[in-house]
């Protein structure tokens, strides 16, 4: 038995934080909210999106898909506005870039599907059930998300560049992000491609334990993928596909110079270093039953 006149003895500690006896209920459920968040329920939270994601239908998926690809482009317009009305100073790009961030706000906070928060969401089920269901269904949601986050896309860098939607000033800054986006060589590419997958993957990461502070955290992390220059597969595709409709590069060039390394590399920083990493620290804590109701729909489904 603890001796009660021990001071360190556990027994002898005093409860403290939302079962301290200074507070009554109310105080006690405000201090519940204000604990930390750990790293195993933050877990639970994005499994359970990824969840959600996987179980989805098709049709649902590519829609939301298209509307997010659509959504994100307003990061491009945004981008290329601010930047046409400030002046060629060193600081200038660091205020454009908070541009960037719109199109991510609409997304994010509209629940659309994005394929670089999807690589990272769909796969922690897989993650935490290694199972050939999973892998196939987190793989269908990645293809499904991919190409319907691409499509407008298209439209986007095309209309842009080939009608007088926009005025000159800012097709010109436009034309300075897209032709940054083909500037690279294919490893160069990928990783810088990486460091954008790992940044958006650690914002996913993130925004469980957020609270209030979601819309800063999305801004300050997407703004600095643009601020630091690294390709972001949806949204860099508006400004690769403007610069190639703009005659500064060809489908090649957008192929092999773009899609395909940013895409490895916003693949290989969203999963091996934001998912894989996160997910591990936390794999020894996990309880086998916990999927068992999820895995069984599958089965059945």
């Amino acid at each position: 038995m603890s001796d009660p006149t021990d001071p360190v003895s556990e027994d002898s500690t005093p409860p403290t934080g939302r079962h301290s006896p200074h507070l009554d209920d109310l105080e006690r459920a405000q201090a519940a909210e204000r604990a930390p968040v750990g790293p195993l329920v933050i877990h639970e939270v994005i499994c359970a999106q990824g969840i959600e994601e996987l179980e989805r239908a098709p049709a649902g998926l590519a829609l939301s898909g298209l509307a997010a690809g659509l959504s994100v482009g307003f990061s491009f317009l945004a981008d290329a506005t601010i930047a046409s009305v400030l002046p060629h100073a060193p600081w200038a790009h660091l205020l454009s870039s908070l541009g960037y961030s719109i199109g991510f706000l609409i997304v994010i906070l509209g629940q659309q599907q994005l394929f670089t928060e999807t690589t990272l969401t769909a796969l922690i089920p897989t993650l935490t059930e290694l199972s050939r269901t999973y892998v196939l269904r987190t793989l269908r949601v990645w293809g499904i998300v991919l190409v319907a986050n691409l499509l407008p896309t298209l439209i986007w860098g095309i209309v842009s560049a080939r009608t007088g939607l926009f005025d000159e000033a800012t097709k010109a800054a436009m034309r300075e992000l897209g032709d940054a986006t083909l500037e690279h060589g294919f490893g160069h590419t990928v990783a810088l491609g990486g460091i954008a997958g790992w940044l958006i993957g650690l914002m996913v990461w993130l925004l469980p334990a957020a609270g209030s502070a979601k819309v800063p955290i999305i801004i300050l992390l997407t703004s600095l993928v643009a601020l630091l220059g690294t390709p972001h597969i949806i949204a860099g595709s508006a400004e690769a596909v403007f610069a190639v409709a703009s005659g500064d590069g060809g489908v090649v060039d957008y192929l092999w110079r773009f899609l395909v390394p940013t895409l490895i590399g916003n693949v290989l920083g969203g999963t091996l270093l934001a998912a894989v990493l996160n997910h591990a620290q936390i794999r020894n804590e996990l309880k086998p039953i916990k999927l068992v109701g999820a895995l069984e729909r599958f089965r059945r489904g």
